[in-house]
């Protein structure tokens, strides 16, 4: 695969999981500069199909601790006007508030204070260079203070259409970046197939997708993203992820 918006490889350090942004043992970060690709190519989709150029509202119901979403808005703050994210996991649901609470100045001072405490205690190399990193983030987010943004997050499976809509308005989402459940380290936790379950997933959102909605999909080669109300877009492979990039049908442009 070719980048087209990422086109270097740039340091991103200062967003590496476990520096500021919180992690979690046995949950892979997802590559910043892939997600930061499949997001303006998502945005560039949204324009071209709809004309449609506002700061959209990102979801992800699969998002584990939101690390992705949360370097997201740090790269793309001024193109994001609302974050939502979900998972079933409740353990990785916290984790996932505890990292979109660092978009806020008022998250990453306290962020800087868990760490300033460490370096304090531990005098640790490591704890130097992420409060370097945590002072870094601050000024980001305070020169983006212009750009209003809101973050939430709550539990739910990514099939479970009534608890989406309990928590989400109908028609809202712009757009969908997920990296569903595959391999070692994640795993749908129900008794279907995969195949089965991506095709819920999708049908569980048909509700609440916005007429300029763009849904983009990782999993492995293995897993089939398809339904019958989504037409692809644009698909690729990056080593074992494969990304499908949908719109909805009914949202098509005439």
């Amino acid at each position: 695969m070719e980048y087209k918006y990422e086109k270097t490889d740039q340091d991103y350090s200062d967003l590496a999981s476990g520096r500021v942004l919180y992690s979690m043992a046995g949950h892979p970060a997802f590559p910043i500069r892939l997600a930061s690709e499949i997001f303006q190519r998502c945005m560039a989709h949204r324009e071209t199909l709809y004309g449609a150029t506002d700061p959209c509202t990102l979801y992800d119901p699969c998002c584990g601790a939101a690390y992705h979403l949360s370097v997201l808005a740090y790269l793309h703050r001024n193109r994001i006007r609302e974050i939502i994210a979900s998972d079933i996991d409740q353990k990785v649901v916290k984790l996932a508030a505890r990292n979109l609470g660092l978009l806020s100045v008022a998250g990453i001072d306290q962020r800087i204070g868990e760490i300033t405490t460490m370096l304090e205690q531990y005098g640790k190399v490591s704890h130097k260079d992420a409060l370097k990193s945590a002072h870094l983030l601050r000024n980001k987010i305070a020169a983006f203070d212009e750009y209003s943004l809101t973050a939430r997050v709550f539990q739910a499976s990514a099939t479970d259409r009534k608890t989406m809509l309990d928590h989400i308005q109908p028609k809202s989402v712009d757009i969908l970046f997920t990296d569903v459940p595959y391999g070692q380290h994640s795993q749908w936790q129900d008794s279907n197939s995969v195949l089965d379950r991506i095709w819920s997933m999708l049908d569980a959102l048909t509700e609440i997708v916005s007429t300029s909605g763009v849904f983009a999909i990782v999993s492995d080669k293995g897993q089939k993203v398809s339904h019958e109300r989504y037409q692809r877009v644009e698909h690729f492979q990056v080593g074992k992820r494969r990304v499908v990039i949908l719109k909805p049908v009914q949202s098509q442009s005439i």
